[in-house]
């Protein structure tokens, strides 16, 4: 376990320690996951926690520097009693999973070592919902329940049962586990992207219509749903608007690009790979129109987020445009049919004024549903009244006290016997 962290006496007006256990080290500049990652630290630190982030994942070129934002850093390994002992000199008032995979292989020994702490699950997106949907795509079917009943989703409800609380960044999918699933609502937290208001300062600097060219999209190569959208714009989207738009070009930004991303570049047919955007801000605001054809997925689409914050409006799927917007109007068009979402892109790309309301509504829908300091005060409340309740929280959460204890059992009894296994 290699680490930078001084364990000692908590710096007075601290609220504790919050330990975060996480799938892979912060990139915010990478992916949506990351940045959304950063909003909850930096909202653990609005609490004055004193935040260790702990991964069992290799630190990758665009990890942010945790250690300069004051916050500890520790290697730790799966499958290992070394973190049964860090874990109990670190004593965590709250433990924040990032995905399932990290409840799964951690929260036994959590719930064994620390077990006043608050354990919460950060889902990210619902993976078994994204799971399903992508076999659906692949046997070109229609989704439905069968899909979604998944052994990743049945993994991921049986982690959300565990917890003491679990963020839900979409409301389809806060719908889905409710009203579908039949989750209690306790054990569950709505908590979106957290960002800041746009006023008119911040909008009357970005770029205007005539200012800007080209379209553009970005995603992290390694998300299969982003690669199948990027294959979808080269092969299917992108010739019918390039027929209109002779001059137009299309540029694909996106950390982690393999050689079979980089074969679809091509001048001629004006499809530009272009690779990781050091700020994804400067490519956004130099873009006339944002594509977004996700064909599966779930969670929320981040390079939407980014698409509204520098007022570039989108064409996007249903997929895509899910759980953003509500019963608000979005920033662009919403087509799944190709031939439709073609029409639409050129319609955007060349029409002033439809381009400048539908940038508008981007603002409506930051200001209305993604307010940074609303979302951040309900979720804060949110912890501490759970932190004054949890023993009657925990009573009261029958499925999750059976699951509790049967993974406790089963999980700890392979993981010491793969540690056995691993030590000849």
């Amino acid at each position: 376990m290699s680490s930078s962290l001084h364990l000692g006496e908590m710096s007075e007006g601290q609220s504790g320690q919050l330990l975060i256990i996480g799938y892979v080290w912060p990139e915010p500049n990478s992916s949506a996951a990351g940045s959304r990652m950063m909003q909850l630290i930096d909202t653990f630190q609005t609490l004055n926690y004193q935040i260790t982030f702990a991964s069992p994942c290799e630190k990758k070129s665009h990890a942010v520097d945790l250690f300069k934002l004051g916050i500890n850093t520790v290697s730790i390994e799966v499958n290992s009693s070394s973190f049964d002992a860090f874990v109990t000199q670190l004593k965590p008032e709250v433990v924040l999973f990032d995905r399932f995979m990290m409840e799964e292989q951690f929260g036994w020994r959590v719930s064994e070592n620390c077990p006043n702490a608050l354990r919460i699950l950060d889902t990210e997106d619902l993976h078994g919902l994204r799971k399903g949907r992508h076999q659906a795509f692949k046997d070109q079917k229609t989704f439905d329940k069968t899909y979604l009943l998944n052994a990743t989703f049945k993994r991921e409800l049986a982690s959300i049962y565990r917890s003491d609380l679990s963020l839900i960044i979409s409301e389809f999918e806060m719908e889905l586990l409710t009203n579908e699933l039949k989750v209690d609502q306790s054990l569950l937290a709505y908590l979106p992207f957290m960002e800041d208001r746009i006023g008119g300062e911040v909008i009357n600097r970005l770029p205007e219509f005539k200012e800007r060219q080209h379209f553009l999209t970005v995603g992290n190569f390694l998300h299969e749903p982003n690669y199948q959208a990027i294959l979808y714009i080269k092969k299917t989207i992108w010739p019918l608007i390039r027929k209109q738009l002779p001059k137009a070009e299309m540029h694909v930004y996106g950390a982690y690009a393999s050689q079979k991303i980089t074969q679809l570049h091509n001048e001629k047919e004006g499809f530009n790979i272009k690779g990781f955007a050091k700020d994804v801000n400067i490519v956004m605001q130099q873009a006339k129109v944002c594509l977004a054809p996700l064909q599966f997925g779930a969670g929320l689409k981040g390079k939407l987020i980014d698409a509204m914050k520098n007022g570039t409006p989108c064409v996007m799927s249903s997929i895509a445009a899910e759980g953003v917007f509500s019963d608000l109007k979005p920033n662009g068009f919403i087509a799944d049919d190709p031939t439709e979402f073609a029409e639409q892109a050129v319609k955007l790309y060349t029409n002033e004024p439809l381009w400048n309301s539908k940038q508008q509504n981007a603002f409506t829908v930051l200001n209305l549903r993604f307010d940074k300091e609303i979302h951040k005060r309900e979720f804060i409340n949110q912890i501490q009244h759970l932190q004054d309740n949890l023993q009657n929280r925990r009573l009261k959460n029958a499925i999750g006290q059976m699951l509790q204890y049967q993974t406790l059992q089963s999980t700890k009894y392979m993981s010491k016997w793969i540690e056995e296994k691993n030590k000849k």
